[in-house]
């Protein structure tokens, strides 16, 4: 018999993998494994200026500029992964946060926040861990100062 613990485990490993591919996919523009791994029907969050409207440009083939999101970490939160990078080639002048929802193998949902400090906090129990109440699950580092504007998801 698998423990609850275990299966949780194996679910976020299985979802961390589904968006790692997808960056790969997106990385060299690979269209066949992005519709594989995203739904059609996508629902997207975006909070930022909308000039850096990048991963929806990239989403919908609209894409006409170079930027690269390269993950420097991703952490998986039973069916959410939080993927955080920066533009290296504008030397972090743009830091950015993508929370990926994965059911079933499939991306049903992302939150995109660019140059905005994330912290996710859980509320409650949580139905995948014995998370306490209010105790931090996840902070962005790379935005981690005070000019820029801080959000928190509570999960």
């Amino acid at each position: 018999m698998v423990s609850s613990q275990t299966y949780v485990h194996g679910v976020e490993l299985t979802n961390k993998k589904v968006v790692s591919d997808l960056y790969k996919a997106l990385a060299t523009r690979d269209i066949d494994t992005v519709h594989r791994l995203v739904t059609p029907d996508l629902e997207w969050w975006f909070h930022g200026p909308p000039s850096c409207q990048h991963l929806m440009r990239l989403l919908t083939g609209m894409d006409h500029d170079s930027f690269v999101f390269e993950p420097l970490s991703i952490f998986a939160f039973g069916s959410m992964v939080f993927v955080e990078g920066y533009d290296d080639e504008k030397r972090c002048e743009f830091s950015w946060v993508h929370v990926w929802t994965v059911n079933d193998g499939i991306i049903t949902q992302v939150r995109e926040y660019f140059n905005t400090a994330v912290t996710v906090t859980c509320f409650g129990k949580h139905k995948l861990t014995a998370t306490a109440n209010g105790e931090s699950v996840w902070k962005s580092w790379l935005s981690d100062s005070t000019a820029v504007p801080g959000l928190v998801l509570a999960l």
